[in-house]
Formats: C-alpha cells, structure tokens, sequence
C-alpha cells in the first residue's frame, strides 16, 4: 500500500508501508477504561494485529456474520521510520516516520469468548490505516473523531493517553525490535459502538486527514 509521507503541508515522498508487525495498545484512554468498566492499567496493554489485516482508505472493512458486535475503533496510529531496539523516550520521536489514522475493527463477541484478542482483531480488513503519513507534528493533542454515517460517535484529544506517544515507542521497543514501517497503533477513545454492513465509518485525526471505508459482507 502507498501512502505519502507529508511534511509542511507538502508531499515530501511516497512509500510503499508494508508493516511486518501493526502493535496495538488497549485500554489507552482514561474515558475508555471507564466505558469498558477497567481500571487505569499500570503499563501499556501491548497486542498484535498481523500484516493481513492492512487495508487503505477507501478499501471495504469484511464485517464477518453471526456477531452482536463488530466495533470500530478509531486510533491514532505511528509509523516507524528507524529501526528500533531500547530506544530512550526523550528521544523516541526521532524515530518515527509519521502518524496516520488507524480503524482497529474489533469483533466484541470474540474478544470476551477468547480472553486475548487475536481472532477478534485479526480478521482480514479489521486493520484500515490512512490516509496518508503526515510527519513533524507534535501527537501530544491532538482531536481525534470517528464517525458512522456522519454521525460522531467518538469525539476525544491524545492528550487523554494514559501513556503518551513517546512512551509507547520507548515501552514497545524495550520488548520487540520495531522495524521500518511497523505501526504503533496507540489505542482508542470512549464510544466504541458496532459496525453494521452498508455503514460508512470514518476517523479523522486533526492535522493527518480522515480515513474513510465502507463495511461490506465477509465473502463466504
């Protein structure tokens, strides 16, 4: 998938992002924990969605049948742009390419069968990211909105992460190497809410854009 790495307004070069690895984080917003009846976690909730599960904007999310809940969840997403092992966190940002905006399509019913996430979050298409990577601005506060059929259903700022941009990068890289490209996608605000085949859902993130995707039927 190409996206443009935007820098000052401007397309500064295209690359073609193909994460080896997208790193999500749970339960990253305060207003979020309370919606989901958790308390505030100590360190970052790390999980894994695989590279299958990368869509662009425009592309259709599969919603699989026979679940109550297939979720949105719109994210603000960091893309890798050096290789990184035990990075400091005064100096994660130099590490990263760009943020973008992330859709973590959650099938709800499995998560809680489970007890770990990786059906529920693994699905082909549960992973839209786009729809482009804007570089140098400062993730710190950021408004980030998600809407379904233009209605705002999520509507919070990144300066609500319990643990903040850097910190993440510098916790992620502390466990697993983080290749060029791999995606730190950095949680969730509250008002997650399901997905239902015709909707239209989109996130936008103030300074990166809005990734919009249809929902479609999962083919047989």
């Amino acid at each position: 998938m190409k996206l443009a790495v935007v820098r000052s307004g401007q397309p500064d070069q295209f690359v073609e992002l193909a994460p080896t690895k997208i790193i999500g984080i749970g339960v990253n917003y305060r207003l979020h924990a309370q919606e989901m009846g958790k308390g505030l976690p100590s360190e970052p909730l790390m999980f894994l969605k695989p590279p299958s599960s990368v869509i662009g904007a425009g592309a259709a999310i599969h919603r699989p049948a026979g679940y109550a809940r297939v979720d949105y969840e719109g994210e603000l997403g960091v893309v890798i742009g050096t290789r990184a092992v035990s990075v400091p966190r005064a100096h994660a940002l130099e590490y990263a390419l760009g943020f973008v905006c992330v859709n973590d399509v959650t099938v709800r019913d499995l998560q809680a069968k489970d007890g770990q996430w990786t059906r529920a979050k693994g699905f082909d298409t549960f992973c839209p990211i786009g729809p482009r990577i804007v570089a140098g601005i400062d993730p710190g506060d950021l408004r980030i909105v998600t809407r379904v059929n233009g209605a705002v259903r999520q509507d919070s700022r990144t300066s609500d992460l319990i643990f903040d941009v850097p910190t993440l990068i510098a916790f992620v890289s502390a466990h697993m190497t983080l290749e060029v490209g791999d995606v730190i996608s950095t949680g969730t605000p509250a008002g997650v809410g399901n997905l239902e085949v015709g909707d239209i859902v989109e996130v936008e993130i103030e300074g990166i854009g809005t990734l919009a995707n249809p929902v479609a039927a999962r083919p047989s």
